[in-house]
């Protein structure tokens, strides 16, 4: 026979098990965010550090002080909302993302993390369910890069990948910094970037890419994310008259580098499924239409999901581009401008999500994140994982970014009961 305390536990379980989150008060979460610099097409421009961005940020810490959480702010703006948990010792099960946008962004990327997370949270409330670890809810600052670089600012900062004076001096277009734009919108916190312990890390997010929809699976379980090389490619040659320069006398620039973009191309396709190359942003001068091309300036952007495979293309592209230095006669550069390494999540977290989409019913399959994401930081200091849900066709960073409710609602019970899994619920 069972002690009065162990049938107690096995109670919870249960009741645990068919735990769900309120779908109709997520959904009307996002769109109340939304109308904080909602676009006439739809979507949402809340630049970082703007007076839209202080507006969305006051009214995501109003909803978790509504809920009884706690908030700290760091040095770099980070915020940290706390549900209390039995051991305050025990460092905190988190989740979040970011709460900024791009110029024409949608109502989802990076808002669904965070106000999944705040769902949890009330759901939690909701059902008296203690956890043994704190619940955290977390919000980036400046995770797109828009109008301050680098991307995933704040993370980065919290990471150790950037130091926090740097980031400070970093400046937009108007000239403004980002210690000053913190200040004038009151969030720059007393806790120094990093110093906030995170137990594990869990982030929702819509997929921002077309395979969940296109397999028509409602779950992502997502196992990492791909690393990537950026290049700059300069092929330089000689400018000369289009009509009296003969094809075998010429120099022309923009022939050779097309060749390397479309070794580009071939590279990624010769390692599936997970190889990406891009060639996204082209400079040829000086751009006549009678005059040959004398320079040609352009980017590369490599991905794959593992660290051999990247290294492996990165080899090949340096060879095809030495080797048709040498064959054309003309000179080429390649610099490499930016690295991140393939980025695969922690096994426990990746089980907890899986095993959430399996005992909610969820259809679900693995994937992996073409896109970065705060996470990528996180993976660096704790357990971490991602829950991807699909999004319609694919689409993000536009106005009209989309995604179902039933979808949105599906990845936030996921989130929940990976987060129970870890912060263990009593």
């Amino acid at each position: 026979m069972s002690s009065p305390s162990t049938s107690t536990d096995h109670a919870a379980d249960r009741a645990a098990t068919h735990l769900a989150i309120n779908g109709d008060r997520l959904w009307t979460s996002l769109m109340e965010l939304a109308r904080i610099g909602g676009t006439p097409k739809g979507g949402v421009c809340r630049l970082a550090l703007t007076d839209l961005d202080r507006q969305g940020r006051d009214l995501v810490v109003s909803w978790a002080k509504k809920a009884g959480m706690t908030v700290t702010i760091d040095k770099i703006g980070n915020v940290f909302m706390r549900r209390a948990g039995k051991n305050p010792n025990l460092p905190p099960i988190a989740c979040g993302s970011h709460i900024d946008t791009q110029p024409t962004g949608g109502k989802f990327d990076g808002n669904y993390g965070v106000l999944a997370g705040l769902e949890v949270v009330r759901t939690l409330n909701d059902h008296g369910i203690e956890t043994d670890a704190p619940i955290e809810v977390i919000f980036w600052t400046n995770e797109e890069g828009s109008r301050f670089v680098p991307v995933m600012m704040g993370s980065g900062v919290f990471a150790g990948a950037f130091s926090l004076e740097s980031v400070y001096a970093a400046k937009d277009v108007e000239g403004k910094t980002v210690k000053e734009e913190l200040e004038r919108i009151g969030y720059v916190g007393d806790e120094e970037p990093g110093k906030h312990p995170l137990g594990a890390y869990f982030e929702a997010h819509i997929e921002q890419g077309p395979v969940l929809e296109d397999a028509n699976v409602t779950i992502g379980v997502v196992t990492g994310v791909l690393g990537l090389r950026w290049y700059d490619c300069v092929v330089n040659g000689m400018e000369a008259h289009a009509g009296p320069t003969p094809m075998a006398l010429r120099k022309d620039a923009l022939q050779v580098a097309a060749r390397i973009m479309q070794e580009t191309v071939a590279i990624a396709l010769r390692y599936p499924p997970y190889g990406r190359g891009t060639v996204g942003f082209v400079q040829n001068f000086p751009n006549s239409r009678n005059v040959i091309p004398g320079r040609v300036s352009f980017s590369i952007d490599l991905r794959n999901v593992d660290s051999e495979r990247l290294d492996k293309m990165d080899a090949e592209i340096r060879a095809f581009i030495a080797k048709t230095a040498e064959e054309s006669g003309l000179s080429i550069s390649l610099e490499q401008v930016s690295y991140f390494p393939p980025c695969p999540f922690e096994k426990g977290c990746v089980d907890a999500v899986e095993s959430g989409a399996k005992k909610l019913g969820y259809s679900y399959m693995n994937a992996v994140s073409g896109a970065g994401h705060d996470a990528v930081y996180m993976a660096r200091l704790a357990p971490a994982g991602m829950i991807f849900v699909p999004c319609k066709d694919g689409i993000s960073h536009n106005e009209i970014e989309d995604a179902k409710p039933e979808h949105l609602e599906a990845g936030c019970n996921v989130l929940l009961h990976a987060m129970l899994d870890r912060a263990r619920a009593r």
